[in-house]
């Protein structure tokens, strides 16, 4: 545990969110700072009234200070481990791992009370992501941790954060070595997973339930799986019974990798197509093909300026896939962009069905699982919406 090396001090009455224990601290909330503090640096935050608040990791930026305790005692080598401890046991807690499921979201950020900080779980191999330069500079005391954690089950542990960070790093293996690509299973349902070159950790965990979900009403269904990267919705689909299944994808990668998934599931061409294309191209002629379709695009705003923007996408492919679809069909659809809350993306679909001029149900509000929690008094947390759509 690196000390702690200086002392930041906010103006007064801006504590009031620190003391509802929101985990960031504003530039502009702050007086004046004590010491020379660099970029990951241990910090204590006091009020005007030189209270301790808290501590936690120093960066420059709009979010200056992430903390990690709300106490007035400082943190001591300990908090890696009983943090991530705390977070594995709300996860066995809460039925997440299983004999049928052994992937997951080990850490999930300020979720876990862990700012910067994601850690993935592939059947024995640990995968960190550091988002702040505090936790990269920490990253061989969370190695510890998951260690001392989890030592029965994790055997190798790879640092993937040369694409998350503002400083120069190398994704590399801190303990053990993996072999990839991984077989993982999730409900039973088998993925190839590979953590050294997939996107993100390499696996997109926070639509597993919604992925179950799906499975129990595709059963001898048709169905469009769009912007399918590992075809994690696709393999659901024909697990459960689908009479056919398309994959699209506009990436040559994504359709291959998806190819890869159903063929370790047992099917074959048959029963399922990949097509490498642009999802918007794909939707323009077709009509009345397919009972079920999945709407998971990537993150079509990361910043606040791109939302306008954004939200266009959002119901433009909305409105397409609501035209294409069947009588009595269902529309799963999703917006995976942080800067999107509920409210804007429930309003947008709504846009797409008037504009689309289909009579639409909603049948269910979807988001995160539990591994992916969202700590109640930061509610920035929550990036997953979803929508379940009944098109008569």
């Amino acid at each position: 545990m690196r000390k702690v090396t200086g002392t930041i001090y906010l103006k007064r009455g801006r504590e009031a969110s620190v003391k509802r224990f929101h985990p960031w601290v504003f530039s502009g909330a702050i007086e004046r700072t004590e010491g020379t503090p660099e970029d990951g640096d241990w910090m204590e935050v006091k009020d005007a009234q030189k209270k301790t608040l808290g501590f936690g990791h120093y960066q420059k930026g709009t979010i200056t200070v992430r903390l990690f305790s709300f106490s007035e005692q400082a943190p001591d080598e300990k908090i890696y481990s009983d943090k991530i401890l705390s977070a594995f046991n709300q996860r066995v807690f809460t039925k997440v791992i299983s004999d049928h499921t052994n992937s997951y979201r080990l850490v999930h950020g300020e979720g876990d009370g862990l700012p910067g900080l994601i850690i993935d779980v592939y059947n024995g191999i640990a995968v960190i992501q550091a988002h702040t330069i505090g936790i990269h500079l920490d990253r061989y005391s969370i190695v510890d941790a998951i260690k001392g954690s989890l030592f029965k089950s994790i055997h190798s542990i790879y640092y993937k954060s040369q694409s998350t960070l503002p400083v120069k790093t190398e994704n590399e293996y801190l303990l053990g070595m993996g072999a990839v690509p991984h077989i993982i299973t999730e409900h039973e349902n088998k993925f190839l997973v590979d953590w050294e070159e997939g996107q993100k950790t390499g696996f997109f965990l926070d639509q597993r339930e919604n992925r179950k979900l799906l499975g129990h009403m595709a059963k001898g269904a048709s169905v469009l799986n769009t912007f399918c990267y590992t075809g994690g919705f696709s393999v659901y689909a024909l697990n459960a019974g689908a009479r056919l299944v398309h994959s699209v994808d506009a990436s040559e990668k994504a359709v291959e990798l998806t190819r890869k998934n159903i063929e370790l599931n047992g099917f074959d061409a048959k029963e399922h197509t990949c097509f490498g294309s642009d999802t918007f191209d794909f939707l323009k002629d077709k009509k009345d093909e397919y009972d079920l379709i999945i709407l998971d695009p990537p993150a079509f705003a990361k910043h606040k300026d791109a939302r306008h923007q954004a939200m266009k996408g959002y119901q433009r492919l909305n409105a397409e896939a609501m035209r294409a679809i069947k009588s009595n069909g269902i529309i799963f659809t999703f917006s995976c962009s942080q800067v999107v809350d509920k409210q804007l993306f429930y309003d947008t679909v709504v846009s797409s069905a008037i504009q689309a001029g289909r009579e639409i149900k909603v049948l269910q509000h979807l988001g995160q699982p539990a591994d992916h929690p969202v700590s109640i008094y930061h509610p920035e947390g929550e990036y997953l919406k979803g929508l379940v759509l009944y098109v008569a």
